[in-house]
């Protein structure tokens, strides 16, 4: 077992190649920095739509950190998870970008999406507008791509993408069992769907699958994949699909400490889905007295082994001060 942890800058983006684990990309690609500039000529007549709402709110800007940890597991295949945590500045909004990526079959799609998927949802020509339209077309025409240039019939990962924007405006989407919760005074709040085949059984079946459960096993869409929405999968696409359920949160000042997001290792015991490693509530438990993001996302991933999880484990926390 292998444990991987950084503290983290202004950009950071995981990436667990063979002879670099753990180490830190330096510098956008050029094709990252045309995705930029192009999503600052799209937006740049849109950003209005944002500065409006802040002609309503003048409330203190609360201070965002945030840390992230993650540790090879037990199963029988090699690091698959991606991970980024990014700040941006686009026409004077503080922009966070936050997203995990739990692979399968392979690390080549999460590896892709860990590359493009945010440049994509930001370059969509109505994301200011129409943020919800545009991260659902964003992720269709990412999996697209991947079906085409990327994946082909085998492999797929999950995905689930934090956008901040200016510390108060919060968009979630996620495909697959990779979690975001909001944690506060008022509790817990889950703000993604775990895309798992008991809770979609009459989707699949409409699509020409079906769900089966071996014994000790989790339930799979056509006895192979344990969730209904992932990236990827070619051989099994006209059954799941990589449409996001969509969030858009306002984070009110005082109401919120924590964002976590984390792959299902953390959450769920791998082949009995249904066994529960650490509960939502149980999550805040753990780190509510903790000031530090990057202590925390440790203390989270600890107390995951601590319980026997065996699955990889990717978790990200965004502090709110």
């Amino acid at each position: 077992m292998f444990c991987f942890s950084l503290m983290l800058f202004q950009s950071v983006r995981y990436f667990p190649e063979d002879q670099v684990l753990g180490e830190i990309k330096k510098k956008r690609s050029k094709a990252t920095e045309d995705a930029a500039a192009a999503s600052h000529n799209n937006s740049k007549d849109e950003s209005h739509y944002l500065r409006e709402e802040e002609e309503e709110d003048r409330t203190e800007i609360p201070q965002v950190t945030h840390g992230y940890d993650l540790v090879k597991g037990k199963m029988d295949h090699g690091m698959e998870d991606y991970v980024v945590l990014e700040s941006r500045r686009i026409n004077g909004h503080d922009i966070r970008l936050y997203a995990i990526f739990d692979g399968h079959l392979g690390r080549d799609v999460a590896k892709y999406l860990h590359s493009h998927l945010f440049d994509k949802m930001l370059s969509q020509s109505d994301f200011w507008r129409n943020p919800e339209g545009a991260i659902k077309r964003a992720y269709k025409e990412m999996d697209d791509e991947i079906l085409e240039d990327v994946a082909g019939s085998r492999g797929g990962s999950t995905a689930v993408s934090a956008i901040l924007i200016d510390r108060k405006k919060l968009m979630v989407a996620n495909v697959g069992d990779s979690r975001a919760i909001l944690c506060g005074g008022d509790g817990v709040k889950q703000v993604t769907i775990d895309h798992e085949p008991n809770k979609e059984k009459q989707v699949v079946e409409s699509r020409g699958g079906f769900v089966s459960k071996k014994p000790g096993n989790v339930p799979r869409v056509d006895g192979q994949l344990a969730m209904t929405r992932a990236f990827g999968d070619g051989k099994l696409k006209e059954h799941i699909t990589s449409e996001p359920d969509v969030r858009i949160e306002i984070i009110e000042p005082n109401t919120v400490e924590f964002i976590i997001l984390a792959s299902d290792g953390l959450w769920k015991y791998g082949m009995h889905a249904c066994m529960q490693v650490m509960s939502n509530e149980e999550a805040f438990d753990e780190i509510r007295e903790y000031d530090d993001a990057q202590e925390a996302s440790q203390v989270l991933i600890k107390e995951a082994l601590a319980r026997g999880s065996r699955d990889d484990i990717s978790c990200i926390v965004v502090a709110f001060g």
